[in-house]
């Protein structure tokens, strides 16, 4: 009995787990099409932030954002908190800012939960109709 508790305890955590934008999520490279890296979002204050904890090329690892400016000016890419700030505002998350590191630049954003497993992000200047709009997979 005490076995399918536990059993039932972990199925429902996983499956609170896949509702929610919170946990880690597969970047993928647009020219390539492959992931590059893997990306944690976290709740700190009521709000979302996310930050890079793993780099898929070896040859990447120790790569920093020559491209940015500010306090990420030379920050090692492995680490840097590249989403910012969003609140929750129904079914999506906005008001926040995205950084692209392979660029420096940064964007106004919003992203939401389009399936369990799959999360749509929106990077855009001014309105969103002026942007780019990218999805990334829940991470095994």
């Amino acid at each position: 009995m005490k076995k399918l508790f536990t059993l039932l305890l972990l199925v429902v955590a996983m499956n609170a787990n896949s509702q929610t934008i919170f946990g880690k999520w597969n970047s993928t490279n647009d020219d390539t099409g492959k992931i590059d890296s893997v990306v944690e979002i976290y709740e700190k204050n009521g709000k979302a932030f996310a930050k890079i904890v793993e780099i898929k090329d070896e040859n990447r690892q120790n790569a920093v954002c020559e491209e940015c400016t500010g306090k990420n000016k030379n920050k090692p890419i492995l680490g840097l908190e590249i989403l910012s700030g969003l609140e929750k505002d129904d079914d999506e998350w906005s008001g926040g800012k995205i950084l692209d590191p392979r660029n420096g630049k940064i964007y106004k954003c919003f992203i939401k939960l389009e399936e369990p497993n799959k999360l749509k992000l929106r990077g855009y200047i001014g309105f969103s109709l002026l942007g780019k709009t990218k999805y990334w997979t829940r991470a095994e």
